[in-house]
């Protein structure tokens, strides 16, 4: 092959991605799995890891940058520079934890010890590695880091150039939080895709991407959210005055509502399945009273619900939809005061499953499987994906699947599930990763569908 000229036949990429996977192992997976496990990044404080990743990165020959949001918050980023003839395309994987790894921090809310894989230290034993966010998302970060070595590596070694540049991403704020409480973050807004709209904003702009997140599917739309905080009203009253005083228990009021939600969630979600999406819903918290006594009833109680949405569901006419809901759970208990307020609206989207990187994904998908991709349905977990196919980038979503209960030994809930990773999966995702990029970015605009 003649040194920096670009992939012209199909036998050219197939040698270019021979070259690329031949560079992958689990064991360079596991370094970089474990490294980034080891650096602490809960929301809101990504940026030592995104220094690590950057470095990573310039080590492997991919000229690297952090991207602060502000002193505690950063990006990472990196190129991998082609002709300027074809596409580029993003590889993206969020950093952030949404625990902290640490017990005043995390206990009793997250689980009523800080177990071993809750905290940001790697142990790696059998292929498997085991700590805090070792699935999701640092796992998938970590596939994200050894698809763009090996893409990188096989482009020197072959003297084969890229049509488009290959971008890899890792944003700060994936997760849906906001700021967590009592830590001197400096803003509110860390978290829901902060860091991959800061990318964008900032011109690290491709023409397509995939966010590598979990799920070994390839997901061309998935849902988004909307959060309600309801305020219910009682009266403030004395026990000792319970049978002699009007009384309104604005925490037993608020149980009811609560009660009444949980019945209605299924129903919402029966009606808004389609598609690749089943959108669910919660109430995760619910405050009121003063801690300080247990005689005393409060004259107010709050409680907030996360409702996920279809692509095909505005946060406006969730709104509505939500308020009918409360209204009628209201009536039912005889007439409840109550407000309602929406307080965050993240729409969900979707990417045309004929465009370029959909086929492509599902071409290597099927490459690595082995036969015919059947996606997964009844999805309701939203990404940063959502945030990059909002700004008008067709995206798709494609991970690793859970560790299995045999393969762990015990027990997956849902925190062993995001913090324990198979390095044999992450080898295949990394290999589909591989796939993609080469595919895509060894062609013209016109054959990927761009002007």
């Amino acid at each position: 092959m003649t040194a920096g000229t670009t992939v012209a036949s199909a036998a050219d990429r197939a040698a270019l991605v021979e070259a690329a996977c031949a560079r992958l192992s689990t064991g360079r997976l596991t370094e970089l799995i474990a490294g980034v496990v080891d650096v602490p990044s809960p929301t809101g404080d990504e940026a030592p890891l995104a220094e690590h990743v950057a470095e990573v990165l310039r080590l492997a020959g991919v000229p690297a940058r952090t991207q602060p949001l502000d002193d505690r918050q950063a990006n990472a980023w990196g190129r991998v520079r082609g002709t300027g003839n074809g596409p580029d395309l993003l590889l993206y994987a969020p950093l952030d934890t949404v625990t902290s790894g640490r017990a005043e921090e995390d206990v009793p809310w997250s689980a009523p010890r800080l177990r071993s894989d809750l905290c940001p230290v790697a142990r790696v034993a059998d292929d498997l590695v085991h700590g805090l966010g070792a699935s999701n998302p640092k796992g998938h970060a970590g596939c994200v880091l050894a698809a763009a070595e090996a893409v990188a590596g096989a482009v020197a070694d072959t003297g084969r150039a890229l049509t488009g540049d290959l971008l890899v991403g890792f944003g700060a704020g994936g997760m849906p939080t906001n700021a967590r409480p009592g830590v001197g973050n400096p803003r509110r807004n860390t978290g829901q895709g902060v860091g991959c709209s800061f990318l964008l904003e900032q011109g690290v702009w491709p023409d397509f991407a995939v966010i590598a997140k979990p799920g070994w599917s390839v997901s061309w739309e998935e849902v988004g959210l909307t959060w309600f905080e309801v305020l219910v009203r009682g009266t403030h009253t004395y026990v000792g005055s319970r049978h002699r005083l009007p009384y309104a228990n604005a925490v037993d009021l608020a149980g009811q509502l609560v009660a009444g939600l949980e019945r209605w969630f299924p129903r919402y979600a029966e009606a808004h399945t389609d598609g690749l999406v089943a959108p669910q819903g919660v109430v995760a918290w619910i405050a009121g009273g003063a801690t300080r006594t247990a005689s005393f009833t409060p004259a107010e109680c709050r409680f907030a619900v996360d409702l996920r949405l279809s692509p095909r569901t505005t946060p406006a006419q969730a709104r509505r939809e939500f308020a009918a809901a409360l209204a009628d759970v209201a009536d039912r208990l005889g007439g409840v005061e109550y407000e309602v307020e929406q307080v965050l609206a993240i729409p969900g989207e979707r990417t045309d499953p004929q465009s370029w990187v959909c086929r492509g994904a599902v071409a290597a998908w099927e490459a690595v499987e082995g036969r015919p991709h059947r996606p997964v349905t009844g999805m309701s977990g939203a990404t940063d994906a959502n945030i990059l196919r909002n700004r008008g980038i067709p995206t798709v979503r494609l991970g690793m699947p859970k560790v299995t209960e045999a393969r762990a030994g015990t027990e997956v809930d849902f925190a062993l599930g995001m913090n324990l990773v198979d390095v044999r999966e992450a080898l295949r995702l990394t290999e589909a990763l591989v796939r993609i990029a080469v595919d895509t970015l060894t062609r013209t605009r016109a054959e990927v569908g761009l002007a």
